[in-house]
């Protein structure tokens, strides 16, 4: 769990889970796009080509069936056109002509017969008893009549089975007598029963009114579903209809529909569409298998490969807190070398003094009357001076061994304006001799800083000791400022000195980067300061103008306000706010 792990590791483990998914989305994500615009553009494809196939598939067999009735219908109007009503009412002559047609066409034709203008048949050869038969009543007699020829639907009639008839009509001596055939229905069918495409695809006949014309190989619905209304369309002779709907059924199904018999009838197909797409589909699942597969092997690879970087970084991090304590340790103990010279300055005076009284004592206990009232006072006095300037002198010390003590990064609950009077009580002769002023305006009702206190003091002996340099040769004012606001505390550092050229704003954070000649700074004063607020999840804001002075700006958090996390470079502007969350570490100890 991330809660049992250091910030190291946490910072390494959330690295680790965004790099995964940006990985993830990088490398499968464009797969995933440029497949899918491939399936889409080759599923449109392959459609097409299977829709231009079943179009020639059914506009052919169209042709084949429309030229049939047409081949048939013309023998009829032939053998009425060559021969006279007196040899047609002989069925020695029909049966002839009968034999001629089967064996020429494969038995297409059933039987042959001659209708009086009446509709009573005169003269019959065939394999019924449908001599004297009277059609006068049925539609196709009335049909006929109207045109040269006629075409039935199919019907079962007089004979109680399916069929449909061939009429054409013979003007004879002023009347219209006719000439019909019946087709064989088998030998009919199968030219529809013969379209075949993939294992669901059949094929069959409708007339306008939605009724079978032929015999379908599978279950079809004609009185609801798609070709109750396709049966409606008025279709061009030659044009096929190509449609995926969902059937009768309420399975989706490829229809296409073609216009028969001029155009009394509809060719219709009928397939599933996944039985028509089937080889698209099984391209796709092997795609997409094929695809899951390139993930899961990529990713796994990366998903190690991440994992160690990120354990890497880790560990890395982890040596880099370790150099960056070593370095703000390294920068504490340069600023005590800067310390050095105005202590030892502090202690002189205490010093001298417990010198000059001890000499005194020692020539008032040389003195023959030294027990005397007034030499024991003297003596006393002594005593008591010495013990005041040793107090003064073990005070200092004692500041300065808390300057000295090892960085103790422990977040403990301060006050803010006392660390501020402690260091100024430690520079406090520096900036005197420096012929600085100190006004120090602080909010008495700042809240309590929750923070590494010593982390804050090396802050605040960086920036004053920094503003004291700027104003050794000149003097000048020191201004300290503290207040809350918004739940952060704010502290102000600001100087009248010479103020930081508009060049140099840039870089005063990088580490190693001064402006002090050579061996009077380390470079590592505004660095530390950096990376000590950047910790504690603060900003820092510089504002300098050449020869009117710098303000450092400092902005803390307060209690659950402050991230947890390491510090970056900033990259800075004159009057600019460095947000110390977006930037790598540097600074510079002037």
């Amino acid at each position: 769990m991330l809660s049992d792990k250091t910030p190291s590791q946490r910072k390494a483990a959330v690295l680790s889970l965004r790099l995964q998914l940006v990985f993830v989305a990088l490398s499968v994500g464009p797969v995933v796009l440029v497949a899918s615009l491939v399936v889409h553009d080759l599923g449109g494809a392959y459609q097409s080509r299977v829709a231009d196939h079943l179009s020639v598939l059914v506009g052919n067999h169209s042709k084949r069936i429309d030229n049939f009735l047409d081949d048939r219908s013309g023998n009829i109007r032939t053998l009425a056109r060559w021969h006279t009503v007196e040899e047609l009412s002989s069925e020695s002559f029909l049966r002839e002509k009968l034999a001629i047609l089967r064996d020429e066409y494969s038995g297409a034709f059933v039987d042959l017969g001659l209708i009086d203008p009446e509709g009573v048949q005169q003269a019959y050869s065939g394999p019924f008893n449908l001599s004297k038969a009277n059609y006068a009543g049925t539609t196709w007699f009335s049909e006929v009549k109207k045109s040269d020829h006629y075409v039935s639907d199919v019907f079962t009639g007089l004979r109680g089975t399916p069929h449909f008839i061939i009429a054409v009509k013979k003007p004879w001596q002023g009347k219209d007598w006719i000439v019909r055939s019946t087709i064989d229905f088998q030998a009919f069918s199968a030219l529809v029963t013969n379209i075949r495409m993939g294992q669901t695809g059949f094929a069959f006949i409708l007339n306008r009114s939605g009724e079978l014309q032929t015999k379908p190989q599978h279950e079809v619905i004609v009185s609801r579903g798609p070709y109750a209304e396709l049966v409606k369309r008025k279709l061009a002779p030659g044009k096929v209809l190509i449609e995926e709907r969902e059937d009768a059924l309420g399975n989706d199904a490829l229809i296409a529909v073609s216009p028969l018999n001029g155009p009394r009838w509809l060719l219709c197909y009928d397939q599933q569409a996944s039985d028509a797409y089937a080889s698209l589909n099984d391209a796709m699942r092997r795609a997409l298998y094929l695809l899951i597969a390139f993930g899961i092997a990529v990713n796994g690879i990366a998903f190690i490969l991440i994992r160690r970087m990120a354990r890497r970084i880790a560990t890395s991090d982890t040596e880099k807190q370790i150099m960056r304590d070593e370095v703000v340790e390294a920068g504490r103990l340069a600023s005590i070398g800067e310390l050095a010279a105005g202590i030892a300055h502090e202690i002189n005076n205490p010093v001298a003094i417990m010198v000059e009284e001890a000499g005194w004592i020692e020539d008032i206990l040389g003195d023959d009357d030294a027990t005397s009232p007034e030499n024991l006072a003297e003596i006393t006095r002594a005593v008591g001076q010495i013990g005041t300037q040793g107090g003064r002198c073990k005070e200092i010390t004692h500041k300065l061994l808390s300057f000295a003590r090892k960085t103790d990064p422990n977040v403990k609950d301060f006050q803010l304006n006392e660390l501020i009077e402690e260091v100024l009580g430690v520079l406090g002769q520096k900036t005197r001799y420096s012929n600085i002023e100190v006004i120090t305006l602080l909010d008495a009702s700042l809240p309590r800083l929750s923070a590494s206190p010593t982390e804050l003091q090396q802050v605040l002996l960086n920036l004053i000791n920094n503003a004291v340099d700027a104003m050794e040769k000149t003097g000048g004012t020191l201004t300290i400022t503290t207040q809350s606001e918004e739940n952060h505390l704010l502290l102000d550092v600001r100087d009248t000195g010479a103020g930081i050229a508009k060049a140099n704003l840039p870089r005063i954070f990088d580490p190693f980067y001064t402006t002090k000649a050579v061996g009077q700074g380390t470079g590592l004063g505004l660095s530390i300061c950096y990376g000590i607020i950047k910790k504690l999840g603060g900003t820092i804001r510089v504002e300098s103008e050449k020869f009117r002075g710098t303000v450092f700006a400092i902005r803390l958090p307060l209690g659950a306000d402050r991230p947890q996390t390491d510090a970056r470079r900033p990259s800075t502007t004159a009057g600019a706010e460095l947000r110390l969350d977006s930037a790598p570490d540097s600074g510079v100890a002037s």
